[in-house]
């Protein structure tokens, strides 16, 4: 499925499009997933419904409104930070995309300082295993064990601390509300899918501003644009391109008839820029209203941490317009190739701060 209409819908109706099967290639009804499945991104009512719950609930907007000023605060620090030690010419994936959701997200979970570097790997092992199984899922193989280890380690009790967003999940246990077996793939999945994502839309914003001069001088004179400014590059670049769904029953989609059981692949990123649903898809505008994307996916399954990457983005795109008059590439950009995601291993870019 290409077109947003049917993306949407599919995405919505979870009775007839299931992810308990699998959000990726392989189908956990006949096949043995690699590690135990996502409570939240593979899983259907009923057995969805109370990990999402308290998750959400975990991220609720007090908690965030909490982390505002410290997030801002810390990302004038980074890029302080960066104009210091790199000057005006640096790569923008490396020193801002990346190092920003590194820096503050692993905080606000409750991990600890030492290996945070195996988080960004750990997640692009997980959506390169969405399939199929090619060179990139077989040159994660040598490293599943122990990045798998590292973050289940991560995901305990004792590991955490008392005041993050993991140790409210084991709370939430405590009272009841999970399983203490299901506690830890509570916060997993928190690890999982909060910082590829994130790392790879404020690259896509990176990206979009320094290729669209007049859409950094629009965010420059409206900086509370930050958030639109985010999820327009989520909509134009869609970093999670793609999700399956299984067919619960026989059902038609746009006059083609899906058997029982069958595997859909849904391109997010196409939808993303169907012109039947937004006008001139293909450019990255700050006059558009990108609600309704589907780059944090739709209905039950919509990404529940959507919140958090966008107050990371605000955070950081804020500090970035009130310092940087200009940014520009100073190369070609690299992609990092990923089963599922759309991401970049490089973005060289000089910047010109404000005088």
């Amino acid at each position: 499925m290409a077109r947003y209409q049917e993306v949407h819908a599919s995405l919505v109706d979870w009775q007839t499009f299931q992810s308990g099967a699998g959000v990726g290639l392989a189908n956990f009804r006949h096949e043995k997933p690699w590690r135990a499945p996502s409570l939240l991104l593979e899983a259907d009512p009923p057995h969805h419904d109370a990990p999402r719950r308290v998750l959400r609930e975990a991220l609720a907007p007090p908690a965030l409104r909490r982390l505002r000023d410290v997030w801002q605060e810390a990302a004038e620090d980074l890029l302080d930070n960066v104009l210091a030690e790199r000057g005006e010419d640096f790569d923008a994936f490396d020193a801002l995309a990346k190092a920003f959701p590194l820096r503050v997200f692993p905080d606000a979970v409750g991990l600890g300082p030492d290996g945070r570097a195996n988080l960004l790997p750990y997640g692009n092992m997980a959506f390169n295993a969405f399939g199929p199984v090619n060179d990139l899922v077989k040159s994660d193989a040598p490293r599943v064990a122990d990045l798998s280890a590292w973050v289940n380690a991560q995901c305990a009790r004792e590991a955490l601390s008392e005041d993050g967003f993991g140790a409210r999940i084991w709370a939430a246990a405590d009272r009841g509300e999970l399983t203490q077996q299901q506690a830890p793939l509570v916060v997993r999945s928190l690890l999982t899918a909060g910082v590829d994502t994130t790392v790879h839309g404020l690259a896509a914003a990176l990206y979009a501003f320094a290729t669209h001069p007049g859409e950094w001088q629009r965010l420059r004179e409206r900086p509370e644009l930050a958030r639109v400014a985010f999820d327009e590059a989520v909509r134009w670049q869609s970093p999670v391109q793609t999700f399956f769904r299984t067919a619960t029953t026989d059902v038609e989609i746009a006059g083609a008839r899906i058997p029982e059981g069958t595997k859909i692949l849904m391109f997010l990123g196409s939808a993303n820029r169907d012109p039947a649903r937004w006008s001139d898809p293909d450019s990255f505008d700050l006059t558009r209203d990108p609600s309704g994307h589907v780059g944090f996916g739709m209905g039950i399954h919509q990404c529940v941490g959507q919140h958090v990457a966008r107050l990371e983005a605000e955070a950081l795109l804020t500090a970035l317009a009130r310092r940087i008059e200009r940014i520009e590439l100073t190369g070609e950009p690299r992609r990092h190739l990923n089963n599922t995601l759309r991401s970049w291993a490089s973005i060289p870019v000089r910047v010109r701060t404000a005088r």
